[in-house]
């Protein structure tokens, strides 16, 4: 390590709210936008649904960031072009074909985080000592969680502000992806000065092409030739398919009219009910699930888990049959599905770690991740058709039945009674 060094303070905030930015843009604002804009729910899950793509074949180009350049260069490049692509979404709104136009640059910048998330996390762990790491996790997820409140709340509430201030929907989304342009052009120009240069962030020489297609087919080879792989796939996939056709429709429902079965909410209530209050549960319900864990182990917790990941979704069927008028229960109910869905969420993250151990964890825990990003956008992508075909009561009914699922695949995992457990 260089004696020159920025310390981690610097630079592992602004980092880790430049990770968590774009994905809540093109997985959650997006979604809104659309909606703002007068999409279909069938097109805006379909369309939305395929943002997803970046994530799921990450594992495939992972190792060119690895190989090619530094880590560092990729953080400081993949920013800046981010930058662009929010600009280049801005700009296409007022036009004819802004649907087809901001899709395209919505594309670049999942393409383009998904790579600045292999590059960043790299970077992390070569930035720090195993101290370091351990000491920053705790700053770094908590920056990622107030890009996330940013993100789905302050900048939806700014538009939805803008919407009344303007009576121009077009114009007020304009205006908060010019904010985000903004924010990554000077995150870019700001990690170009601030982030350090450790001496290990380096490209690997002497690499041919038949070396890394060889070490690509032993590291797949090995993940599917694992242990109970088969099942390990399907819980996966699985796990979270309730809440894969849940989240592309939660926004279109809050922001429905009563007359077609949503809520009726305001943009600035949805950025606060979901944005602010459900991430604050989301929050809340993670940091319980790792505590959790820690005091009795993952196969200890993984039922009561996947039950709190599943049961809440039920709060839906009540508001889409009540159609409460008053904000509180609406708040109160999306505090405990997120709540809910923080907790059960730790057992499957916590899973993907279990089934990665061994000779290529890196690279394994990489597949994994792609598989949970497929596990999302294949029934995401339906779910827009199936609820406007279904209605909503009798779609989040049909989400409920999908638990089922969830439960099948729980039931025949294999976990060691003692991984998750804090060492005495």
């Amino acid at each position: 390590m260089n004696s020159k060094r920025k310390h981690p303070w610097f630079w592992i905030p602004s980092l880790y709210m430049a990770e968590g930015l774009p994905y809540v843009a093109v997985m959650t604002i997006s979604v809104i936008l659309y909606k703002r804009l007068g999409i279909s729910n069938t097109d805006i899950a379909l369309y939305t649904g395929w943002l997803y793509l970046p994530w799921v074949i990450k594992p495939f180009w992972s190792p060119f960031v690895d190989l090619v350049k530094t880590k560092r260069w990729w953080t400081v490049t993949m920013q800046f072009i981010i930058a662009i692509a929010f600009a280049c979404i801005a700009f296409s709104l007022p036009t004819t074909f802004f649907f087809q136009l901001s899709l395209a640059a919505f594309w670049l910048v999942a393409f383009t985080s998904a790579t600045h998330d292999i590059a960043a996390d790299g970077f992390y762990m070569h930035a720090l000592d195993d101290h370091e790491q351990s000491f920053y996790v705790g700053i770094r997820s908590t920056f990622y969680r107030i890009a996330n409140v940013a993100g789905q709340g302050l900048l939806v509430i700014l538009a939805g502000w803008l919407e009344t201030q303007t009576d121009n929907i077009p114009l007020a989304w304009m205006v908060v992806f010019g904010v985000l342009s903004a924010f990554f052009l000077l995150a870019s120009l700001y990690h170009q000065y601030v982030l350090p240069r450790p001496v290990s962030d380096k490209p690997v020489s002497n690499v041919s092409p038949k070396t890394i297609v060889r070490e690509f087919v032993r590291t797949f080879e090995s993940f599917f030739t694992k242990k109970n792989a088969g099942v390990a796939i399907l819980f996966m996939l699985l796990y979270r398919l309730p809440e894969a056709q849940l989240v592309k429709l939660i926004n279109p429902f809050l922001l429905d009219p009563l007359e077609k079965g949503g809520l009726g909410l305001t943009t600035s209530e949805v950025g606060f009910v979901y944005g602010t209050v459900g991430i604050i549960g989301l929050t809340v319900g993670g940091i319980l699930g790792g505590f959790a864990v820690a005091q009795g182990g993952l196969r200890k917790w993984l039922w009561p888990m996947a039950l709190a990941i599943t049961l809440p979704d039920l709060v839906y069927v009540y508001l889409s049959y009540v159609q409460p008028a008053g904000l509180t229960v609406v708040n109160v109910c999306i505090f405990v599905e997120q709540f809910g869905y923080g907790f059960g969420f730790t057992a499957y993250m916590l899973y993907l770690i279990y089934f990665s151990e061994g000779e290529h964890k890196t690279a394994h825990y990489a597949i994994c991740t792609g598989i949970m990003a497929l596990g999302m956008m294949l029934p995401g992508m339906v779910a827009g058709w199936l609820q406007e075909t279904l209605g909503y009561q009798h779609f989040f009914v049909w989400t409920i039945v999908c638990c089922l699922a969830t439960y099948v695949v729980c039931a025949f995992l294999k976990i060691d009674p003692e991984f998750g457990k804090k060492k005495s």
